[in-house]
């Protein structure tokens, strides 16, 4: 692999985000789990080589259940990536949380099912703790980023991870409300505990397009659709890239935080 083949910063998201990346290439990368989601465009972001894979793939033709996510982190890795971004878009559990914020999601609940979530399917056996499941270091970032861009956010919340490809039932969707957590999403989960096995930094950035079917009592509920999603995405699609941008730019060089050194003493031995 040549040094045009190295990047230290991963970014997983829609297909718009590359296309303001600098003096950019694109590359299959082989792994042992298969393909990828798609090529993986490689560019400049702040003196900091940046790889993109849309998660999805360009054309949107992997559903969440379907994205090869142990190909996506393991291709990062490969590469060279220290730190990922995992920008998303989510669906509202609060009235408080209204379409347009962005969440910086500090915990995780997996509702998924059947998804392969580990690389070590034995003999060798790891168990890893999961009380801080985002990069501290990298959330501290986002968080100084969004506010120095006056960008609308809430520090911290917990998003539930759904299977899709359908979106919750009213009953589902006021069971998680009630619960006091505040986001619900398709793709955090196995993403950023896969990027934890491999020691890489990530943090999530929730982009609330909606608000989720058991808030039909809110005075500005409309039930969630496909085309609203996409709609408020693309409006605030600027504001994503410009966080990333201003994130990637206060990357520090060296790394102590606990997903650096997560193996640690995780073994079964």
């Amino acid at each position: 692999m040549t040094d045009n083949q190295k990047a230290s910063v991963g970014v997983f998201g829609g297909s718009g985000f590359y296309s303001f990346l600098q003096e950019t290439e694109e590359y299959e990368i082989d792994t042992p789990y298969g393909a990828p989601s798609d090529k993986i465009v490689i560019g400049e972001v702040a003196g900091k080589k940046v790889a993109f894979i849309p998660r999805h793939g360009r054309n949107h033709n992997l559903p969440p259940h379907k994205i090869n996510y142990r190909a996506n982190i393991y291709a990062m890795k490969k590469l060279g990536v220290k730190y990922i971004f995992g920008p998303c878009a989510s669906g509202s559990l609060q009235p408080h949380i209204k379409p347009g914020q962005f969440v910086m999601c500090d915990q995780f609940v997996d509702r998924t099912k059947g998804r392969i979530d580990t690389f070590y399917d034995g003999p060798k056996t790891i168990h890893i703790s999961m009380a801080e499941p985002y990069c501290p270091t990298l959330r501290k970032i986002v968080i100084e980023s969004a506010k120095e861009l006056k960008i609308d956010y809430r520090p911290r919340g917990t998003i539930v991870v759904i299977q899709g490809p359908r979106f919750s039932t009213r009953s589902e969707s006021r069971w998680f409300a009630s619960q006091g957590w505040e986001v619900v999403g398709m793709t955090q989960y196995p993403e950023m505990y896969l990027a934890r096995e491999q020691e890489i930094c990530y943090v999530n950035i929730s982009l609330i397009t909606d608000y989720d079917a058991g808030l039909e009592g809110h005075p500005e509920f409309k039930p969630v659709t496909i085309e609203e999603v996409v709609r408020v995405f693309k409006e605030n699609n600027e504001k994503v890239r410009s966080l990333l941008f201003r994130a990637i730019s206060k990357i520090p060089d060296k790394r102590d935080c606990i997903c650096s050194h997560a193996l640690k003493d995780a073994a079964v031995n």
